[in-house]
């Protein structure tokens, strides 16, 4: 019997976007701008940053915002079912200081993820990511201490975990990922992938 882990992708997938939650509630629509839609993540949060500056909004307002998100309704069951039967990480290139008020709401699935730099005042000057390519990175760490890997996720920087483990598959992904990647299970309801990884364990 072999020893699987399933590494599942946070926002879009058991969480709603943040940023996306955040552009609505500041009233600032460029930063609905995701992984969906830029690959480049370092690229994406320099970017943010910037825009936030500009705007004079800190963590303090982003987290106030997460405050007020729920789980994607059906994520909690999901997951309690899927820990029930093998050992999930959700893998996220988000931050702690944004991710634990709704690791909180699933009930603290294990989370690996990165760190937001800081100052005094309150504002977001950086970030620290765990490791290059972190999903990636994890997945073949993981392979190396002897688990096989099952992935899922939604955007660009999943696709690398997804494509390097044994079995992956896109959830609630976009039209252009699924019609650039057609070798990849896509599905919609947590009760399909749900099926789908059962059958891959």
């Amino acid at each position: 019997m072999s020893l699987n882990i399933v590494c599942l992708d946070m926002e879009g997938v058991v969480v709603p976007e943040i940023w996306i939650a955040f552009a609505e509630a500041s009233g600032i629509p460029e930063l609905r701008r995701t992984t969906r839609d830029e690959p480049d993540y370092d690229k994406l949060m320099r970017w943010r940053i910037d825009l936030l500056a500009k705007r004079g909004l800190g963590l303090k307002e982003i987290q106030s915002v997460i405050e007020t998100i729920d789980p994607l309704p059906g994520a909690r069951a999901f997951l309690d079912e899927l820990r029930a039967v093998t050992q999930v990480v959700i893998l996220s290139d988000t931050f702690d200081q944004f991710a634990m008020p709704l690791m909180k709401k699933l009930g603290y699935p294990t989370l690996l993820c990165n760190t937001l730099e800081v100052n005094d005042a309150g504002f977001i000057t950086g970030f620290k990511m765990r490791c290059d390519h972190s999903k990636l990175t994890t997945v073949r760490a993981l392979q190396s201490v002897g688990f096989e890997t099952i992935a899922s996720g939604d955007s660009y920087n999943d696709l690398e975990m997804i494509q390097a483990s044994k079995a992956g598959f896109l959830f609630r992904t976009t039209e252009k990922i699924k019609a650039d990647y057609p070798a990849i299970p896509a599905y919609e309801t947590y009760d399909d992938l749900l099926r789908a990884i059962k059958a891959a364990l």
